[in-house]
């Protein structure tokens, strides 16, 4: 994605944030996670600031039929993809690496059914799958509640008494998951010539589903 959609999609995920900061919900999903507000506020930024940096990973070729908008061959690396009818798989740090490591941190401190967490995280893959859809220059987009409501029904439903902590490893997951690993193939027709796993940050959905998971749980 261009720097200049990603930075606004990095200043309206910080607008949004702080709101839910500024009502407490920040610190009610965090508090049911079992984290200090020192650490849930140093997580928060790591996000913020992780997602204006994609790690690239390989190369793709893309589909003959797609067709990258003129605007962004300016960008050298992306004229140079356009050229060779490549496009570059990223991850996102702050939409991707983060949630992930941070998912692992809550399995290893949480006595969760390891058969749960994986039936949880492929029903909110599926869905994810499902409602995700392609937009063309872009990347995927996923409906935002789309998902955090899933992993909180799936969550309550398999583990109430640690419902929190498996609604945000389902939601996060299989985001991840379902609306951008099952969706590489998509990807390839939609002219973007970078494509990112986790997306913009914090904003594509899958750290937002998060918390909106705990939150809902």
């Amino acid at each position: 994605m261009p720097s200049s959609p990603r930075l606004l999609l990095f200043i309206l995920a910080l607008v949004f944030l702080v709101s839910f900061v500024q009502v407490g919900l920040i610190s009610i999903a965090f508090d049911k996670l079992g984290l200090s507000p020192e650490s849930a506020y140093l997580l928060l930024m790591c996000t913020l600031i992780g997602s204006l940096i994609n790690l690239p990973l390989f190369s793709l070729k893309t589909d003959s039929t797609a067709q990258i908008p003129p605007e962004l061959t300016r960008f050298p690396l992306i004229k140079l993809l356009s050229d060779t009818g490549k496009m570059m798989i990223a991850v996102n740090v702050g939409g991707a690496v983060v949630p992930v490591a941070f998912s692992l941190y809550l399995i290893l401190h949480n006595p969760l059914n390891p058969w749960q967490i994986a039936a949880a995280v492929a029903v909110v893959a599926l869905i994810a799958r499902t409602a995700s859809l392609p937009i063309p220059g872009i990347g995927i987009g996923l409906p935002m509640l789309i998902a955090p409501i899933t992993a909180a029904l799936i969550a309550t439903i398999l583990d109430p008494q640690h419902r929190a902590p498996l609604a945000y490893i389902s939601g996060t997951l299989g985001v991840l998951i379902g609306a951008d690993l099952l969706r590489l193939k998509d990807i390839r027709k939609l002219g973007a010539p970078i494509a990112s796993i986790g997306g913009a940050g914090t904003f594509d959905g899958v750290f937002i589903t998060g918390l909106l998971a705990v939150l809902l749980a």
